[in-house]
């Protein structure tokens, strides 16, 4: 590994790790950040019933617009309720304002289903309570649409937190399940808990029929009034690794948590189905059968990018939660030497076995303090770095090639048949230097 530049103590500190794995060290100062409004992209294609309204400024809607790539004369389901000059001062009523917004939007679009009400920067400074708004448009238009609000705000860790937030208000919103004596938790029953891309979902459950494990259930799913029952018979998979607010709602519901690697890659993939048929008892025999194909399909597509990728040198500047299982699968199945992993928060727990299988001398650095992180970026010299937008078009000046992590959310890269797509996300910026500099 290429050696550190030196960071104050009193910014940087080694945290006890428990696991085998690496140090994880934490770093505090100056950093880069993304709108979380920006999982709407995601969620509003996944969550085909509902509607996300966000409460916020002209530039709130600039960037979801820009974002999304959505053409003027599309109908997308997702729009903002602009907060003006009229709202700022005082002179409008800002709950009055919303409600005439809300009841003109569900007049013309009689589809919606759900409804959420998204906060932003701007609704947060002028204090308006998305919340009680929530509460009292419930009462008007519930059942026909259900109104649920969250934060969407840039203010936060991350851009994927954006997500995390909007499937806790779900959770959080569902019907507890009726209480009876004694659960059966031998009819145990699967969720999978983050947002896939619906290919992805199709792909994993002709898996998991494969394995003869049966109502499996998607969250989110693609229609907001079939929601899953949560209780003490629910066992669930996380998908994503930013979920640690919704995770925790489901657990307060009675579920449990299946530890595993998140499914990204064929080594990643192949343990959380195993993690699944543990579970239920599936036999290893019936396991394999279901896996093979898809594995070596997987591999097949790995293959023609490990020759590109092998010992390249890669650096991550935290942006997305996604980079220590991005981390574990360059190094492990494509043979990339990672010079430091920057990650904006590690949840221990859900990241265990990730970390495991990580090698004990990876960097891996909790928090930023950007400038010292560009000086570290500067001395490793790595092949390819890992960063948000803000950061990108600076480093690429300098002579550095880029892959934006935001793609990495946008773009379908879980379970077995993503596994090249994933890998040639990492390839093509290499591919595309090399055909420059020729």
């Amino acid at each position: 590994m290429n050696a550190v530049i030196p960071i104050q103590s009193a910014q940087r500190s080694p945290i006890a790790n428990s696991s085998q794995g690496p140090q994880i060290h934490q770093e505090r100062g100056q950093r880069e950040v993304f709108c979380g409004l920006t999982g709407i992209i995601w969620l509003h294609r996944k969550i085909q019933d509902a509607f996300f309204l966000v409460v916020g400024s002209r530039t709130c809607a600039h960037l979801i617009q820009s974002a999304a790539g959505v053409m003027i004369f599309a109908e997308p389901r997702f729009g903002t309720a602009i907060i003006d000059d009229r709202d700022l001062s005082g002179i409008a009523d800002a709950n009055e304002e919303l409600d005439k917004v809300v009841n003109q939007l569900l007049k013309r679009r009689r589809d919606i289903k759900t409804l959420f009400l998204v906060g932003s920067c701007p609704s947060e400074v002028i204090k308006l309570d998305l919340a009680r708004a929530a509460l009292r448009l419930n009462k008007q238009f519930n059942p026909n649409v259900k109104v649920l609000n969250y934060s969407g705000s840039g203010i936060e860790t991350t851009f994927t937190q954006g997500e995390d937030a909007c499937l806790s208000s779900i959770v959080e919103s569902l019907p507890s399940a009726p209480s009876s004596p004694g659960t059966d938790k031998g009819t145990k029953k699967l969720l999978i808990v983050g947002t896939l891309a619906d290919v992805v979902e199709d792909q994993m459950m002709r898996i998991f029929k494969d394995m003869d494990l049966q109502g499996v259930e998607f969250f989110p799913g693609r229609n907001s009034q079939k929601m899953p029952i949560i209780d003490a018979s629910t066992v669930y998979l996380l998908a994503q690794p930013f979920l640690a607010d919704t995770a925790k709602r489901i657990e307060d519901k009675g579920a449990t948590r299946l530890s595993a690697p998140f499914p990204l890659g064929v080594e990643g993939t192949s343990a959380w189905f195993a993690a699944a048929a543990s579970a239920f008892k599936i036999p290893s025999s019936t396991l394999e059968k279901a896996l093979a194909a898809p594995r070596q399909r997987a591999n097949t597509a790995i293959a023609k990018h490990r020759a590109l990728l092998e010992n390249k040198k890669i650096f991550f500047f935290p942006d997305s939660q996604l980079e220590i299982p991005l981390a574990r699968f360059l190094s492990r199945e494509l043979g990339m030497k990672l010079t430091e992993v920057g990650v904006p928060y590690v949840h221990r727990q859900h990241l265990e076995q990730e970390l495991n299988l990580l090698s004990a001398d990876t960097l891996i650095m909790e928090g930023q303090h950007v400038e010292q992180q560009l000086d570290r970026c500067d001395q490793a010299r790595p092949d390819l770095v890992v960063c948000g937008l803000g950061l990108a078009n600076p480093l690429e000046a300098k002579g550095y090639t880029t892959k934006w992590s935001i793609e990495l959310v946008f773009t379908p890269i879980q379970g077995f048949d993503q596994a090249g797509d994933l890998a040639e996300l990492f390839s093509r910026p290499l591919v595309r230097k090399e055909k420059i500099a020729a």
